[in-house]
């Protein structure tokens, strides 16, 4: 059988090192396809609960797939979130053939499509809107807002979270609140003339058309790998929301490569990409001098 081929896949709030993750589902998904580009939206890793030492092989079996789709091709695009947050520090860096940033901007056919995680929104919707009116800088600004709300919240013995119920970390959320945050990323999209956009960090999945006498966004969230086990997939020129429960074939495409490569070789396939594209570019431009 040949694993389904598609152009862009988009994965959040995986939260990798918690007891929550789904990570054997997720392992047989990513084992069942090819695709061009994956982008990482936000919360792969769960950086909070890892101080816990939990990271069983489920885990780290999900991290080998992600750079052995790299190191055979696969454009793979970290865009970090609150709980992977230690990421942010290294913005619009590589690691081998793996980009690591804030946010991502694409265009798919001829739609400008901005990628980004999302809790940008936790330090005031109102706020977020006129900030992000001074693009990259506004970004970058309400990044350092929201970690600043938060860790202010946490002295004050109160915890930071928009769309749980308190007593349920990873549970039902306040469907108020999501639609509210759905609504605001999609104005603010359309205020900065996008035309789709795709975060996660509310744990919804969701392909909605919001209109504003501005004009009109396509909001996508790919939701989780917590609950949900949601992905957005993009081929054909269209956006279609993934859902594993309803996937009969992907347990057929289990790899047994992960046997038998370790984390340091992957890596070392991955840089060894990353220097041929590099060499393959200069003597493209020796060339065309």
């Amino acid at each position: 059988m040949k694993k389904r081929r598609l152009e862009i896949v988009v994965l959040s709030d995986i939260h990798l090192g918690s007891y929550a993750c789904h990570a054997e589902e997720l392992l047989t998904y990513l084992s069942s396809i090819d695709p061009k580009i994956l982008i990482l939206n936000g919360d792969i890793l769960d950086a909070k609960k890892m101080r816990n030492n939990y990271f069983p092989p489920s885990h780290l079996n999900v991290i080998k797939k992600i750079f052995s789709l790299a190191s055979k091709g696969t454009d793979v695009h970290y865009i970090t979130g609150n709980r992977d947050e230690p990421f942010r520090k290294i913005d619009e860096i590589y690691m081998g053939a793996i980009k690591v940033s804030n946010r991502l901007t694409l265009k798919l056919n001829g739609k400008n499509t901005l990628f980004f995680h999302g809790d940008i929104f936790d330090f005031s919707f109102r706020h977020s809107q006129w900030l992000l009116n001074f693009g990259s800088t506004g970004f970058d600004l309400l990044l350092k807002l929201a970690k600043l709300k938060t860790k202010t919240m946490r002295f004050f013995g109160k915890k930071n979270k928009p769309f749980s119920n308190p007593e349920l970390e990873y549970g039902e959320r306040d469907p108020k609140q999501i639609a509210l945050f759905e609504k605001n990323v999609a104005k603010m999209a359309i205020k900065q003339h996008f035309n789709h956009v795709v975060c996660g960090h509310s744990h919804a999945p969701n392909k909605q058309l919001f209109e504003t006498r501005k004009g009109e966004c396509l909001y996508l969230n790919s939701g989780d790998w917590v609950k949900h086990m949601t992905a957005l997939e993009y081929s054909f020129k269209r956006w279609k929301i993934y859902r594993y429960e309803n996937d009969k074939l992907a347990s057929f495409y289990m790899d047994e490569e992960l046997k038998s490569m370790n984390i340091n070789e992957l890596i070392e396939t991955i840089t060894q990409r990353k220097t041929r594209e590099l060499n393959n570019q200069k003597e493209k431009d020796r060339l065309s001098d």
